[in-house]
């Protein structure tokens, strides 16, 4: 029978499907482009390879094509006719993933995962910061995510993609130094993958290592593919650096050209979530605000997620909205939230809204009201999702707002608290 590339089972006789289907989850693994189109080619040599449409249904997903990746594993469900159990569970979880709460998709995968640890397509769907224990609203997601990674390693022994995926979670945990070993012995096998670069990126940031990452970005974008899944997000990354460092021309350049809503590239949630925080931060840096920017990032969020669900997304949104100072839809979004909560379909709970209702107040100059909204927040920012350098925004915004209402008390302390490590906060009158 023939087997993926992590030594699995595979029900198809074609080895050119196999082979496909092992190059579309490798560029999953390395964040390139032609995911989707490497599965359909794999489809092509083999329509009744049911792993074949599942791999598929993740990338329509990675692209926010909803519709499209539920029609795919649907036919996935219809070919499961002979296939092995670990296959079974495979589309049993992404049914899941795609159709019940949070809680439901995280406990299937722990099943599958302790079954099948080697099931690398699966285990991505939470291997990072903004996956499925990034979504769950918990305190303390961060280290569960770092224990899981840490329980499989036995399974990934020399495995550049697990190596990377699990510096990532210690990273994001203060483990640096266990992390930089993986980065670089990742690097060393596959130093094309984007997924190890963004890697690298965000261990700079938190080592505070700003020349070296933007050394790094620059010479290893110079290879990455436009169509790349990370290329506006590692460009965010590079824009950040150049911010930090006070490049402001560079860093506005870069804005526009790879993860504006006219210049950049990816999915609508990458480029609402890169922008949006871009330009925040670019104002908390002390920087003139971009009123034609913000007022079509605004109507794109109205447009692409007329109602709530994600928390991290959810925050970008509100923070459109608060600086449109359109009280009235966030009060409305809020609303909604609260709904979903009730029906425990909102994980994130009150995080959300609390941070909206800051981010209006920071907009109308009520600095203290901000302050008494965010710093009670902080030690729950990971309930927002994404990573340390993604929730530094409200970080940031509060000792932006200690800064402009005179509060230096304030501010010394909510600094003397910061996690060590970070580079200098890029936010005017904060040093």
């Amino acid at each position: 029978m023939l087997s993926d590339p992590y030594g699995l089972p595979v029900t198809t006789a074609s080895p050119a499907a196999r082979d496909a289907h092992a190059l579309g989850l490798d560029r999953l693994l390395t964040q390139y482009d032609g995911i989707v189109e490497a599965f359909e080619a794999a489809i092509a040599a083999d329509p009744g390879f049911a792993l074949a449409h599942v791999g598929r249904a993740q990338g329509l997903m990675l692209r926010g094509d909803t519709a499209e990746a539920a029609a795919a594993l649907a036919t996935a469900e219809s070919l499961t006719g002979g296939i092995t159990p670990r296959e079974a569970s495979q589309i049993a979880f992404y049914r899941t993933l795609m159709t019940r709460p949070i809680e439901a998709a995280i406990a299937a995968l722990e099943a599958h995962v302790e079954a099948w640890p080697r099931d690398a397509m699966v285990l991505n769907t939470n291997a990072n910061p903004n996956g499925l224990l990034g979504s769950s609203g918990q305190v303390g997601q961060k280290a569960r995510l770092a224990a899981m990674m840490d329980r499989l390693a036995p399974h990934y022994a020399g495995d550049w993609w697990f190596a990377s995926a699990h510096a990532m979670a210690l990273n994001e945990t203060g483990q640096h130094a266990a992390a930089r070993d993986r980065i670089e012995a990742s690097f060393a096998q596959r130093p094309d993958s984007a997924w190890v670069a963004h890697s690298r990126a965000h261990l700079c940031y938190e080592q505070g290592e700003t020349g070296a990452a933007r050394d790094f970005l620059r010479g290893w974008l110079a290879a990455y593919p436009r169509g790349g899944v990370l290329y506006g997000h590692l460009h965010w990354h590079l824009a950040l650096g150049d911010l930090e460092a006070g490049e402001t021309e560079s860093a506005r350049a870069l804005y526009r050209a790879a993860f504006s809503l006219d210049g950049g590239s990816g999915t609508a949630r990458q480029k609402l979530q890169d922008a949006t925080s871009f330009l925040w931060r670019w104002e908390l840096a002390g920087h003139p605000r971009d009123d034609a920017a913000w007022a079509s990032l605004r109507d794109f969020a109205r447009a692409h997620f007329p109602k709530p669900g994600i928390a991290f997304a959810d925050l970008h949104v509100m923070l459109a909205e608060a600086v449109a100072g359109d009280a009235e839809a966030l009060e409305a979004r809020i609303a909604q939230m609260a709904a979903l909560e009730r029906a425990g379909r909102y994980p994130s709970g009150p995080v959300i809204p609390a941070v909206s209702r800051a981010f209006l107040a920071y907009g109308r100059g009520e600095f203290g009201a901000a302050i008494t909204t965010l710093e009670p927040i902080l030690a729950q920012s990971e309930r927002i999702g994404g990573s340390r350098a993604q929730t530094d925004l409200v970080e940031f915004t509060l000792l932006s707002a200690c800064a402009q209402a005179g509060r230096a008390g304030d501010l010394r302390r909510i600094l003397a608290r910061r996690r060590p490590g970070p580079a200098p906060v890029p936010v005017a009158a904060a040093d």
